[in-house]
């Protein structure tokens, strides 16, 4: 990944803290990042945990390099920049280093963003008070390690909540499309194709198709089946459950049937299949498939119940879809279309 050199020496400017004057009767804009020194801009490249050390060399030059081979790190793809500059934007954008402006530094942002526009990339708070990057043409939202087993901020849990009761009356549809390919889309996966459940004919036991990239370029191709309630094991089942007998017999449809790939021009087996459900998965129906299946295609078959839905969707940043609000009124919380500032 490259930012143009003129793109990668005005973000250096902001690091170094070397535009505007603190000058009041100047007709400079004031700063709104701080004077950074040779020593203070080791100090900032070691607080990310790297061992750049200024040379003594022309500042914004040299930060610029630093730039430059940290983009050059291992990534994604282009709408996934490399987790070290994903820190590097967090930690020059922490609200604690606001000048002349408050925490939630709208001015510092602009500049930024005037610099990050320039190469697709947008940056914005999240109602965590973290500062992210969104690729400006996917909508792409580059998280830093996201764990969905960590303990979530107060505003986190409302979005969860929020999450939840949207999942307790949507359809099967609106789950694949307002919160399934969003999420999964998010994850990196790519290619995401969904079959619908208006036009069942080619659908050959898939909702979704999807494609993944490997570091070595090989591509894994997945496909989900996705059920809106719980799914049980039991010999009658409730409505709005489903069976695990009848997710059995679509697994298996799923990972036998060929997908056209239009991108590589080629057909294409499944190679794992997600069951996706918006209720619980029961431990009954996780065992029944796992005995069902022979010793080849059970590591095929994954599973993904409401609770992993709910954990991945927060704490990958996703706006909520419509119709699921959160009910926090704090300036922290992102809005359903657009960054907070």
């Amino acid at each position: 990944m490259k930012f143009r050199r003129r793109n990668s020496e005005a973000l250096a400017d902001l690091i170094c803290g070397n535009l505007g004057s603190f000058e009041p009767s100047s007709e400079v804009e004031p700063k709104y990042f701080p004077y950074r020194s040779s020593s203070y801009i080791t100090e900032f490249f070691q607080e990310l945990d790297t061992d750049w050390v200024h040379d003594g060399s022309t500042r914004h030059r040299w930060v610029a390099d630093v730039v430059d081979n940290i983009l050059d790190e291992p990534h994604a793809g282009p709408a996934h920049p490399p987790e070290g500059f994903c820190r590097l934007i967090d930690h020059l954008m922490a609200p604690a280093d606001a000048l002349n402006e408050g925490p939630d530094r709208p001015n510092a942002l602009r500049l930024l963003n005037e610099v990050l526009n320039r190469e697709g990339y947008e940056a914005f708070y999240g109602d965590d008070r973290h500062c992210y990057l969104r690729h400006i043409d996917t909508n792409t939202v580059s998280v830093m390690r996201a764990n969905p087993h960590r303990p979530l901020t107060t505003v986190e849990v409302q979005r969860r909540e929020a999450l939840a009761q949207f999942l307790d009356h949507c359809s099967e549809d609106e789950l694949i499309e307002e919160v399934l390919v969003p999420l999964f889309r998010q994850l990196g996966f790519q290619r995401i194709t969904a079959a619908g459940h208006k036009d069942k004919s080619l659908e050959y036991g898939k909702d979704v198709w999807m494609r993944y990239t490997l570091p070595t370029q090989h591509f894994l191709y997945f496909g989900i089946q996705a059920k809106k309630g719980k799914l049980d094991a039991s010999g009658v089942t409730r409505t709005g459950n489903a069976n695990v007998a009848e997710i059995h017999n679509q697994a298996l449809m799923m990972l036998a049937h060929e997908i056209f790939d239009p991108e590589t021009n080629r057909r294409v087996l499944v190679d794992h299949a997600f069951i996706v459900a918006g209720g619980e998965i029961t431990k009954a129906a996780r065992n029944w498939i796992g005995n069902a299946l022979d010793a080849t295609k059970r590591s095929q078959i994954m599973f993904i119940d409401r609770a992993d839905i709910l954990n991945l969707y927060v704490v990958t940043n996703l706006p909520l879809p419509s119709g699921a609000l959160p009910t926090s009124t704090s300036p922290w919380a992102l809005s359903n279309d657009e960054p907070p500032f």
